[in-house]
């Protein structure tokens, strides 16, 4: 009997460059006070203008293939979850990316068009997938530059969203986290809370983003704990989609263990899919034995499960 497919590492790429936003609020008659306490960021990353998804994609899976050079050759899995490819989207991210990188034919790469909620979708989409197809190594990777369709005037995204890309590599392995039942919703009719409109340009609408992962995140949470028959105590932290520092704080007061729920402070920004890889990454969850996993925004989407650790 095969083992069940776990993540095995988390790595993550971040671009050199920083927008200080501390100059930048002048601009947008906005304090340092708001930065700290609201959106939680003082910086931002930035791509270079002419680097794509695919390209920071490419850096973030080189680190993996320098820590482990056999994995170019065994991963018969790559999927990629972004919704800013390149160009406009045909081909697929995944398959630029697996010529970049010069991977075998017999590897299977899609993409999956998700944002905030999108690693969680795709964890669920990756192990599934390999475990039906009996794939002992896959990739999954985020990356999503929100930097290419912001508008530089708008306060509400200038602000928060920042750019960068994860690779977390799966395995049918003895080691590493494995994921429990998982917990998946969707509001469409909230769509146009945020968007990118004719002009390839992002418009939200914060408040009711706000209004929306203030609500369904502490059920959607509620709800994974209870199909894994475990309850807030048995789990020693719940990752949250970084999505601003007063959404994370919100949060984790409306489930009654904001010591459980804290808001990992970083010069990246909200990074989109790649926030809750990018915590993993950091090894600020390696000696938890138990965490709730959960992305929640752009669809409105939402998605959560629980993740063991099989490594102490």
């Amino acid at each position: 009997m095969t083992d069940l497919v776990k993540i095995v590492d988390c790595l993550a790429y971040q671009p050199k460059d920083r927008l200080d936003l501390i100059e930048l609020s002048e601009k947008f008659n906005t304090d340092a006070d708001f930065l700290k306490n609201k959106t939680g960021f003082l910086k931002v990353a930035r791509k270079s203008p002419e680097q794509t998804a695919s390209d920071l994609a490419e850096k973030a899976v080189l680190l993996a293939f320098e820590k482990d050079p056999s994995l170019r050759s065994r991963a018969k899995c790559l999927i990629v979850v972004t919704q800013n490819p390149d160009g406009f989207g045909l081909p697929h991210a995944s398959a630029i990316l697996h010529q970049k990188l010069d991977l075998p034919k017999d590897v299977a790469a899609f993409d999956i068009s998700l944002g905030c909620s999108g690693w969680v979708y795709g964890l669920s989409i990756a192990t599934s997938f390999m475990q039906a197809n009996n794939i002992e190594d896959g990739l999954l990777v985020t990356s999503d530059p929100y930097s290419s369709v912001l508008d530089p005037d708008d306060r509400n995204t200038q602000l928060l969203f920042g750019d960068a890309a994860t690779v977390t590599v799966l395995s049918q392995a003895k080691s590493g986290w494995s994921p429990g039942r998982f917990k998946f919703g969707t509001d469409g009719s909230g769509a146009s809370s945020l968007m990118v409109d004719e002009t390839r340009t992002l418009h939200m609408n914060g408040r009711a983003v706000f209004n929306f992962s203030a609500k369904v995140a502490p059920v959607c949470i509620r709800e994974t704990l209870a199909d894994n028959k475990l309850d807030l105590d048995d789990v020693d932290q719940v990752v949250l989609h970084q999505g601003s520092r007063y959404i994370v704080d919100t949060i984790g007061k409306r489930i009654g263990k904001p010591e459980k729920t804290p808001f990992f402070e970083n010069d990246i920004g909200n990074s989109v899919s790649s926030t809750i890889p990018m915590i993993l990454a950091s090894g600020a969850c390696d000696q938890s034995k138990k965490i709730v996993v959960c992305g929640f925004g752009v669809g409105l989407s939402w998605a959560a499960t629980v993740l063991t650790n099989h490594r102490n």
